[in-house]
């Protein structure tokens, strides 16, 4: 059967040759490799783009920006940016998905300068920029990372001299707000100074950039060490290193403190970048991270304090990893909140208490741990998803005030303005 074939593949050879394919890695097909292909897989490719393309029965394979990519069809049909498939103005699908064969596969397919058309069985054409291919690839996404972070301990944050924004600076310029969001981004933690020390004034300071995110505690909380509520954060004690809110479905993005009065002494805040410290578990027992991105648990608040009665649970893993690019985005920590482990057989229970203390050592290390003192006019803002926090303990009156902030608006306002977040 395949001597029918022969002269159909000598002369594919002949003009794959003649076309010199200049695309690094891609070797010219012989007759041993050109036997294995069926009638549907084509080659061809652009000399002056270093792009080759090759269709195969199940999917469209794409070479090009150093990048070897792989589409499903139906993929390709449902990603069509025609005007009858996408509303560009608002920026939504129009096309049915569910409306697509799922076995569809494009009759002819080809590529004019930059661009790749595909021709459906139904006469649609569909057209691809090569560019946007790579970037919207799922190869391309994987070595993409979402968000630039620099990494910190103690001593690598105080070398880089993150430099505080002014309130003024902060509310009326776009440089000021921009320059806060950069440093918020990449080191997980900012500081807005000349704060007028009221609650009122804090609270215009975070609807600058997202709106106020009401929980259990309120809009805008204030608290002493009075105990208010069922939390150690409403005493004098020392608190360990944790993320708040780890016992809601989706942690608190950002929060603010701004220390309005303490006479007194002690109460320095504690600041331990988890990202850092989970990067030095990858490194050290990468074994001990994949259990700790895997093992769901579930966090618990119970609180009956005068009219306050609340029962919340949040469920998830210590660390939280984009699975097609391993990057981390959120981590859950917090030994106060953390709730019976029952999502985990026996034998995996023992392998996370392992995995756990690893981490715990890393973020305990005293090289690890900035301490900051709050004072009136100096506001800062955390990311719960990154930074972990705590406290030591303090004597006298102490006076605070803050917020939440919901993660989604604090990134909308950075990307707005130009930012990759």
């Amino acid at each position: 059967m395949w001597c029918h074939r022969l002269p159909h593949l000598q002369r594919q050879l002949w003009h794959l040759l003649k076309g010199g394919i200049v695309c690094q890695n891609f070797q010219q097909p012989n007759f041993k490799s050109l036997f294995s292909l069926t009638i549907h897989r084509h080659h061809t490719a652009s000399k002056s783009l270093n792009c080759v393309w090759q269709q195969h029965e199940d999917h469209f394979e794409l070479q090009y920006a150093n990048t070897v990519m792989r589409f499903d069809y139906v993929w390709l049909r449902d990603h069509c940016r025609s005007a009858s498939c996408y509303n560009s103005k608002t920026h939504q699908r129009s096309l049915d998905t569910a409306s697509v064969d799922l076995c569809i596969k494009p009759k002819t397919i080809r590529l004019d300068e930059t661009t790749l058309f595909f021709t459906w069985p139904d006469g649609h054409v569909t057209r691809y920029d090569l560019d946007w291919l790579v970037k919207n690839s799922y190869e391309g996404q994987k070595q993409k990372v979402i968000q630039p972070r620099i990494l910190w301990n103690a001593e690598v944050y105080q070398q880089a001299q993150v430099p505080s924004v002014d309130f003024q600076s902060f509310l009326e310029t776009k440089e000021g707000l921009k320059m806060f969001l950069q440093n918020f981004l990449l080191y997980g933690i900012a500081f807005v100074e000349n704060v007028p020390p009221t609650q009122e004034h804090t609270e215009k300071l975070a609807e600058r950039i997202s709106l106020i995110r009401e929980t259990i505690y309120g809009r805008m909380w204030y608290f002493t060490s009075d105990f208010s509520r069922g939390d150690t954060a409403y005493t004098k004690l020392a608190l360990d290193r944790h993320t708040d809110t780890t016992y809601f479905q989706e942690p608190c993005g950002i929060q603010v403190f701004h220390c309005l009065k303490h006479e007194g002494t002690g109460g320095r805040t504690l600041l331990v970048d988890g990202f850092y410290a989970a990067e030095q578990v990858l490194q050290k027992a990468p074994e001990e991270f994949e259990l700790l991105s895997k093992v769901p648990l579930k966090h618990e608040y119970i609180e009956n304090v005068g009219e306050c009665h609340n029962h919340m649970i949040g469920v998830g893993p210590v660390l939280n990893i984009y699975p097609w690019n391993k990057e981390l985005y959120l981590i859950r920590y917090n030994n106060y909140d953390r709730a019976v482990i029952n999502t985990a057989p026996y034998d995996v229970v023992h392998r996370w208490y392992t995995a756990h203390r690893t981490l715990t050592v890393e973020l305990r290390r005293p090289e690890n741990e900035l301490w900051v003192k709050l004072k009136p006019g100096r506001v800062l803002f955390i990311d719960n998803w990154r930074i972990l926090h705590g406290r030591e303990s303090f004597t006298g009156y102490r006076q605070l005030c803050g917020c939440y902030l919901t993660r989604d608006d604090v990134l909308n306002t950075a990307r707005l303005l130009g930012l990759q977040a």
